[in-house]
């Protein structure tokens, strides 16, 4: 009994304290979900994003889940209500953005093209596979259906230059399970398939990595860039909290740490990024006419 009392005791004097500075203690903080779209797999993408999701409750003063989703799943679940900030691929912020009114906060800079990314038609050096001409009656493997530099992209390429995906490869395939870009890039290094549309920048990470060199392929063909993962707000929130919740992404520097489980943990360096970009809506028009063009969500037409 004297514990408890204690302990109440202690209760009394530290919640005026966290008011009065401003903040509440966690657990009785105002609760928000983050959706963050998988990349290469639920465990991954958590592992990557934790740290990231814990520093935005400190500095926001709100307890935010971080909430895997399927590329698939996503708009389905963000229209039913279950996240209020999204983090996603650009072509999934251009169909929440026209179907349900998501907000633009920032975009991620990864690799040499910061803030933007472009998407690759590669063959394995020495396949005699050297130009879109070369590619028709080919084999050729893609990536996700809705991803913007390894999918819709290489579509738009070949569409633009007068082939169709449909009608002049031998057939086309799209790797199952996780890890697909990489799967793609793999695909055509081991002669599974004669062709890939490889993410220009999951090229570059393979390259410095040493799972492969520049010089295992011919680049055919590489896409106008276009804006990179994209974190975006419901369109009904606070414009109080949205805008601090992107001004809080954009401020981060490559110094900044977070205490995670145990360790101090460097915020950009856990999520993998250099950092985040306020770009305008306009800046995802290139990629607006890419899915016209190719006839994809959030246009497509039946």
């Amino acid at each position: 009994m004297k514990s408890l009392i204690q302990l109440l005791h202690l209760l009394t004097l530290l919640v005026p304290l966290f008011l009065l500075m401003g903040c509440q203690p966690e657990g009785t903080r105002q609760k928000m979900r983050i959706g963050y779209m998988n990349c290469n797999s639920e465990k991954e993408t958590l592992q990557r994003f934790r740290p990231l999701t814990r520093y935005l409750s400190q500095k926001l003063g709100i307890d935010f889940e971080a909430v895997p989703v399927d590329t698939q799943d996503f708009p389905q679940r963000f229209a039913a209500g279950e996240f209020e900030f999204t983090h996603t691929n650009s072509l999934l912020y251009l169909i929440l953005h026209k179907e349900s009114g998501l907000k633009l906060l920032a975009t991620e800079k990864r690799g040499r093209y910061g803030s933007s990314t472009s998407g690759s038609i590669i063959s394995r050096k020495g396949s005699g596979i050297k130009t879109l001409e070369d590619i028709k009656g080919k084999r050729m493997v893609f990536g996700p259906q809705l991803a913007p530099s390894g999918f819709l992209a290489q579509y738009d390429i070949m569409l633009r230059n007068h082939i169709d995906p449909e009608t002049d490869l031998a057939y086309y395939a799209i790797p199952a399970g996780a890890f697909k870009h990489e799967k793609v890039i793999y695909g055509v290094y081991f002669g599974q398939f004669d062709v890939g549309a490889a993410p220009s920048l999951d090229l570059e990470l393979m390259i410095a990595d040493g799972k492969i060199a520049a010089s295992d392929f011919n680049i055919i063909a590489e896409s106008p860039i276009i804006p990179y993962c994209t974190f975006g707000a419901r369109k009904d929130l606070d414009p109080a909290l949205v805008e601090k919740f992107r001004q809080t992404l954009v401020s981060l520097s490559t110094d900044e740490t977070v205490n995670y489980e145990g360790e101090k943990l460097k915020v950009l360096a856990s999520a993998w990024v250099s950092g985040y970009e306020t770009l305008q809506d306009s800046d995802y028009d290139q990629l607006r006419a890419m899915a016209k063009r190719a006839n994809m969500p959030p246009y497509q037409e039946f």
